[in-house]
């Protein structure tokens, strides 16, 4: 069994959904684990998860898409 490792964590819904749509384009598999509060948003954050093997290429991409 593989281990996941958190690659991002963000507050923002629909960055954490764009994300995740990137890493899928590119083959990566990815879970999104969403720790906000469901009264206050602003706590908690929401933490995209990839396998270990894939990890280091999801940063990578990950990266390269917050800098467009």
């Amino acid at each position: 069994m593989q281990a996941w490792q958190k690659i991002y964590a963000t507050r923002n819904h629909a960055e954490a959904s764009i994300i995740q749509g990137m890493l899928e384009e590119n083959q990566i598999p990815v879970q999104i684990m969403n720790k906000q509060d469901s009264s206050y948003l602003n706590f908690g954050d929401i933490e995209l998860f990839v396998p270990g093997p894939f990890a280091e290429t999801a940063k990578l991409l990950v990266a390269q898409s917050l800098l467009n």
